[in-house]
């Protein structure tokens, strides 16, 4: 048996947290100089997270800048260094990396533009702008699957691959586009982003490695060692925050993965708190529109919770354990769906 590939992915994931673990006091001491904070929403706009968040205003922001330039660094470098240890590959993660960049540094725009009140409201890009930008980038990934990669086709658990033809497209831009605002909605409180966004990519990197897509393993290992480190100065009470180049961006990467595994159908299960925290806006924001009240006190979910008494590390340690079991049986179901077809 050739344990090369399981060495490859530990040794770099191990690497990569390493590497990350020491310059991150330089990220965050950088953010801190140039006065780069998160600013919190006003009582008017939001009374209930207002208060609750008041003695966060300020905080360093952009810490995502830690995981996609820790994986940068790694792709661009490690051909130069060692070719074995290598996982910059055409076939497998092109795309993933193009993706996690081009988004980090939108994200990174609208950040800044938040942090410097330019933009909506003082707030950064509007949301339409953003959701447009942010399907742009998923339609060319659209257009690479389906064009370049000649991908057409759909694995439905237990039943096999559906061929969907065109309609790849916009299934493709949906699950990005979704999966990269999901995990934006997750992104509130302290450790809660990185600590449920460390499962999802978990998972997906098993069924990579199973599938035998090592340098897709080994990519995803990268992202793990990074957000693990990121974790370490982001837990409650957090040293900074992750911002919208962090979460934007992984949330796109994650979602081009599941598709690149082909195992999109999987993610819902694997994701199961993004999908949740989505669901807790979608049920307010239509509630507030037809009947004109309120489900939940504030909404994502989290804030709630915290509104009606949980504290903040409470619900996230709980969430992370919810994911952590999703993400556990998403995989077996991946597994089963193997063996059974």
């Amino acid at each position: 048996m050739d344990f090369f590939p399981l060495i490859k992915v530990f040794s770099l994931s191990t690497l990569s947290f390493l590497v990350a673990m020491v310059w991150a006091p330089i990220l965050v001491r950088f953010l801190s100089r140039h006065r780069l904070g998160k600013r919190i929403r006003d009582a008017k706009e939001a009374p209930v997270m207002a208060g609750l968040h008041a003695a966060k205003e300020g905080t360093p922001t952009m810490g995502g800048v830690l995981v996609w330039g820790t994986t940068l660094a790694f792709a661009l470098l490690l051909p130069m260094i060692s070719s074995s240890f290598s996982f910059f590959s055409r076939a497998e993660t092109y795309l993933p990396l193009g993706a996690l960049i081009a988004s980090a540094l939108v994200g990174l725009v609208d950040d800044l533009f938040n942090i410097r009140r330019i933009g909506a409201h003082g707030g950064g890009l509007r949301m339409r702008h953003r959701f447009f930008i942010y399907t742009a980038i998923a339609a060319v990934g659209a257009w690479w699957f389906f064009i370049k990669l000649e991908r057409d086709v759909l694995h439905i658990p237990f039943l096999g691959n559906i061929d969907v033809g065109w309609w790849y497209i916009p299934i493709f831009i949906f699950i990005i586009v979704a999966t990269a605002f999901s995990v934006n909605e997750i992104d509130g409180l302290d450790g809660l982003a990185g600590g449920t966004l460390l499962t999802a990519f978990g998972a997906y990197g098993a069924i990579a490695f199973i599938q035998g897509r090592y340098d897709l393993a080994t990519f995803i290992g990268v992202i793990i060692g990074a957000l693990l480190a990121f974790l370490w100065f982001n837990i409650n009470p957090a040293r900074f925050f992750m911002g919208d180049t962090g979460a934007m961006s992984l949330g796109v990467t994650l979602g081009v993965i599941a598709m690149l595994t082909n195992s999109a159908l999987l993610l819902p299960l694997i994701g199961l708190m993004f999908v949740v925290e989505s669901l807790s806006v979608i049920v307010q924001i239509t509630s507030r529109k037809l009947f004109h009240r309120k489900i939940f006190r504030s909404s994502p979910i989290h804030h709630h919770l915290e509104a009606i008494g949980w504290k903040e590390p409470q619900i996230v340690m709980r969430f992370w354990m919810i994911s952590g079991v999703t993400a556990v049986a998403g995989l077996v179901l991946f597994l089963v769906d193997r063996l059974l077809t």
